[in-house]
């Protein structure tokens, strides 16, 4: 039986996280921590735990003895924190996306990993989605050829606007907490699906702005755009899209084919030179890549490298090329990696 406790609850996806954790047989789930009373009281309700603190680090002094695994739900600028205070108790981290606020703190967690043998897994909620599951199937088995152009938009109406809790809406738009704005939020997600397709590129490129928010934030739309030696990969971001997707996404060309998925439908669209379009039903998810829980669990079971998005090697990538997007936005440079 695996002892799960909650670091923080002020990341929405928390929420459907939980449900998650409850459909486990092995998983216990024993204590959360978190400042807000409110949030307190809801994690009491849905999961009749009483072990409820004040503070992630409260919960883990009282709890972290018995604790196997932590379920991170904090602001983005507080997860290298709260993983090497795990680490150092001996206890496996799960995060919820993106891996941190800046670099430095990703490569921070990295290192608390290396020194105490814990694992860290990054859960990006697009992994457990059927179409991209099947997408990422397929190019990897090179069934559109050498990967040429990649682009994914992640986008929405804005945290405040679509009805997100106000905890979390208060640290998404705060540059510090979050990292920036809807380009960390948003950007990450293209960010992390190239990196699992390309590895690293050579150099970045970003524009970010307030394009249309009349409150305080750092930005609400953004474009972050990577090279390879054989291959361009752009991620876009942002908070003021009113509608659905006018176009397939994600979008892939390959030297011998190209891949993406219908918005309306969900089914993958299969181009091959002289050939009809193809429309794929994408398979449904088995165990255990379901869920985010669910896959971690088996990779402590099993011992098996955390593969995919989800792998915090790809996501320190992905970190890297936010951070690289970022500062090309703001300084107007491009920037080249490794940084």
């Amino acid at each position: 039986m695996y002892r799960v406790g909650f670091a923080s609850l002020v990341h929405d996806h928390v929420w459907g996280e939980l449900q998650h954790w409850k459909a486990l047989p092995n998983v216990e789930i024993v204590a959360a921590g978190d400042v807000n009373e409110d949030l307190r009281e809801r994690f009491r309700r849905e999961t009749g735990v009483p072990n409820v603190y004040e503070s992630w680090a409260a919960m883990l002094d009282a709890e972290g003895e018995s604790l196997d695994i932590v379920q991170i739900a904090a602001e983005n600028n507080v997860h290298a924190e709260i993983v090497e205070s795990c680490a150092h108790r001996g206890i496996h981290c799960i995060i919820e996306k993106p891996m941190a606020a800046t670099l430095e703190q990703a490569r921070r967690m990295m290192a608390s990993l290396a020194s105490h043998g814990t694992r860290l897994m990054v859960n990006w909620p697009s992994a457990w989605q059927p179409p991209w599951q099947e997408m990422e199937r397929r190019i990897v088995a090179g069934e559109i050829g050498d990967l040429r152009y990649f682009k994914y938009r992640s986008a929405h109406n804005g945290p405040r606007e679509i009805g997100c809790d106000p905890h979390f809406v208060e640290w998404l738009y705060d540059a510090e907490k979050n990292g920036a704005g809807a380009l960390m939020d948003y950007c990450g997600y293209g960010a992390v699906m190239a990196s699992r397709l390309l590895g690293a590129p050579s150099r970045v490129t970003g524009l970010r702005g307030v394009l249309a928010k009349d409150y305080p934030l750092p930005d609400d739309n953004a474009i972050v755009t990577m090279q390879y030696p054989h291959a361009l990969a752009v991620a876009e971001a942002s908070w003021t899209q009113v509608t659905g997707y006018a176009t397939n996404n994600p979008v892939a060309y390959g030297s011998t084919g190209a891949l993406s998925v219908n918005t309306g439908d969900r089914t993958l669209l299969l181009l091959r030179p002289g050939q009809a379009p193809e429309s794929i039903m994408p398979s449904t998810p088995v165990a255990p890549y379901r869920s985010g829980p669910e896959y971690f669990i088996h990779g402590l079971m099993t011992g098996a490298a955390f593969e995919g998005v989800c792998a915090p090697e790809v996501s320190l990538i992905a970190q890297e090329i936010l951070e690289a997007g970022l500062r090309a936005s703001d300084t107007g440079q491009t920037q080249f990696l490794p940084l």
